[in-house]
């Protein structure tokens, strides 16, 4: 926490995602209204695809049962390309796009599965 202050003994406090640095009463209070968010968790193993093919994106390993992947079609070797309009390069990338997604939402995916372009909605209950 020094790299976020500059200091050493300065408090720090996280809430969600949003950090609080020494007594900044109201940061802590505006993060506290904003209530904790539920996190949007996909339900599948994924890593980066192009060590495993030649396309770019989040590589599909394993499949929880009843998962929003599930939910979605997806399979393991699938590769994940595109959510809710935004391009997935990597495992990363996807995982940076599902903390924007909010629980109640529907989301627009597509996969590649044996080289073809597969659309599919992504219900984030």
């Amino acid at each position: 926490m020094i790299r976020l202050s500059g200091q050493q003994g300065v408090p720090v406090i996280i809430v969600d995602d949003g950090v609080v640095i020494g007594f900044d009463r109201q940061r802590l209070e505006e993060l506290l209204a904003a209530g904790v968010r539920e996190k949007v968790e996909l339900g599948a193993s994924v890593g980066d695809a192009m060590p495993r093919t030649q396309v770019e994106g989040a590589y599909v390993g394993r499949v929880k049962r009843g998962s929003l992947a599930e939910k979605a079609g997806l399979k393991a070797r699938d590769v994940i390309v595109e959510l809710d309009g935004q391009p997935v390069c990597t495992a990363a990338d996807l995982a940076r796009i599902l903390t924007t997604l909010h629980v109640g939402t529907r989301s627009r995916l597509i996969y590649v599965r044996d080289g073809q372009r597969v659309p599919a909605e992504l219900p984030i209950v």
